[in-house]
């Protein structure tokens, strides 16, 4: 049986990143669908969830992704995968942050990983995170390209897109209100889709 104690630290740290917002029913659904209960993951991979937990709160596993309107932690599926990679949470850290050759985008990189908030991710490792930082880069400059606007520009715009589409899951109004706006999905796949259709 998890510790209320735990389990309630673990909650007010989540609000203390994400800020204190309502989910709504359509939110759990989506994160239902897309993410997993902690306490179910930890059970299918014989796991302490309280011990879990004390990883979470010590910053060597992430939060949570959400925390659904029943109280229930909803992680990625393969929340574990990361530390199982790198050798275990104690390793998770340095194998992390070598990923990076720049050690002060490292650093932001694993602060925004450990707060759970990479939700923009269907699976979040080092490599896919530096791939989304490209994508967004390359879409947002698009503009200024010197041939903007023809159909070659508009192809290799969309095949960036694509790209970017590819690695994000859809994205819930809960994510609007922590992130205080749109999110990538919306500023770079679905308003670019609408205001540069494709090529008949």
């Amino acid at each position: 049986m998890s510790d209320p104690e735990v389990k309630a630290r673990l909650a007010a740290r989540f609000r203390e990143v994400n800020g204190d917002h309502p989910m709504t029913a359509d939110d759990d659904a989506y994160v239902t669908a897309w993410f997993t209960d902690l306490e179910a993951l930890c059970r299918a991979t014989g796991r302490d969830a309280d011990q879990v937990r004390r990883l979470m709160l010590a910053g060597r596993l992430p939060l949570p992704g959400y925390l659904r309107s029943d109280g229930a932690e909803m992680v990625p599926s393969d929340l574990f995968g990361l530390a199982e990679q790198a050798g275990g949470p104690d390793a998770l850290e340095g194998w992390f942050l070598a990923h990076w050759d720049d050690q002060t985008t490292a650093r932001e990189e694993w602060a925004a990983y450990l707060d759970g908030q990479y939700v923009c991710l269907r699976s979040v490792t080092p490599r896919n995170i530096q791939c989304k930082d490209a994508l967004v880069t390359a879409i947002e400059a698009a503009p200024t390209e010197p041939d903007a606007g023809t159909p070659a520009w508009t192809r290799r715009l969309h095949a960036l897109v694509d790209e970017l589409d590819a690695l994000e899951p859809p994205f819930t109004a809960y994510d609007r209100l922590r992130f205080a706006g749109p999110v990538s999905r919306d500023r770079c796949v679905d308003a670019v889709r609408a205001r540069h259709p494709r090529d008949a």
